[in-house]
């Protein structure tokens, strides 16, 4: 009887202890996707992950994938784009041609997609979901029309409905009209994302740096990996500013280098103040929370509708 009483009280020690661990996914809510071998994404909410999707048997990664206020996702997958609903059901795809990729895609409202085609031919497409006819598309100057891959990885469109995009290549950043007038550009090297803040500047980001530029393409604000020595840095690339002030940057891992070590792996995904302090970390890669390697990371703490946005008249 004592000795059942004491694996009792042993049970209930370890239990209580299990309850006041914090869960490595608490501190944000968010919708996380990572470029891997496989597909893989997931929504997380209090500390818990409340949605996944999985495709083992997949060809290509994810680069760019957006939750939209009812729950569908839309997501760019190198190969094609597919838009989800929150039972997984496809609302719609497209498939790049031969010899070309996508690596970018936003919704405009429910029933437009714009997305950047790379390839021979690079272009800036807006396609009706509806009537699959394409509304608008124009020609993207890139830096080597024989290296698809390189050409772009991220885009998106601003408060004022012109596009950003990144470079990769051709080592700028530049804003785009509807018309696919170049309005803007900054000089950045590799640039992996370009988000327009709230401030009328940009933040753009690059494997080994962060860095916010004024109008003029001026640096402001920037953060690279000797910023944080605790840390080890592989690549960033894809960095978010969030409403208190702070920087969300993820930190890619490139599985195809080798089994991944839940124990040595750094932490996907860093929240660094404007003093460069990291005051949250996301680092989730053993069971049964391991989201993979990051790429997208879309912060919910607060009620936002994503597709709420415009390309010039595009509505």
């Amino acid at each position: 009887m004592k000795a059942q009483i004491t694996l009792l009280v042993a049970v209930l020690a370890l239990y209580h202890a299990a309850a006041e661990t914090p869960s490595p996914l608490a501190g944000h809510d968010f919708f996380y996707a990572g470029e891997a071998k496989t597909q893989d994404m997931y929504l997380v909410r209090k500390g818990e992950i409340v949605w996944s999707f999985h495709n083992p048997g997949s060809r290509g990664e994810i680069s760019d994938a957006v939750l939209l206020s009812n729950g569908s996702v839309l997501f760019a997958h190198q190969f094609g784009v597919t838009w989800i609903d929150s039972a997984k059901k496809v609302i719609w795809n497209y498939d790049a041609p031969e010899g070309c990729e996508t690596h970018t895609a936003q919704p405009i409202g429910k029933e437009r997609v714009i997305f950047i085609q790379n390839g021979p031919e690079p272009k800036c497409v807006v396609v009706n979901i509806l009537t699959g006819k394409t509304e608008r598309e124009f020609p993207l100057r890139v830096g080597n029309p024989k290296s698809t891959h390189g050409q772009f990885r991220h885009a998106r469109l601003t408060a004022a409905g012109t596009l950003l995009v990144a470079h990769m290549d051709h080592a700028k950043v530049s804003e785009y009209d509807e018309h696919g007038n170049e309005l803007w550009t900054t000089p950045f090297p590799s640039p992996w994302a370009a988000e327009r803040l709230a401030n009328g500047n940009t933040l753009v980001t690059g494997t080994k740096l962060i860095r916010e530029v004024n109008p003029a393409g001026e640096a402001v604000w920037e953060c690279n990996p000797a910023d944080l020595p605790e840390h080890e840095i592989q690549g960033f690339q894809i960095a978010a500013r969030l409403p208190n002030g702070n920087t969300l940057v993820n930190n890619w891992v490139n599985s195809w280098d080798g089994p991944v070590d839940p124990a040595a792996t750094p932490a996907q995904a860093l929240e660094i103040t404007p003093a460069k302090k990291v005051v949250w970390t996301l680092k989730a890669w053993a069971a049964p929370t391991d989201l993979g390697p990051a790429t997208t990371l879309q912060i919910l703490d607060f009620p936002s509708v994503p597709e709420d946005v415009h390309f010039g008249e595009i509505h």
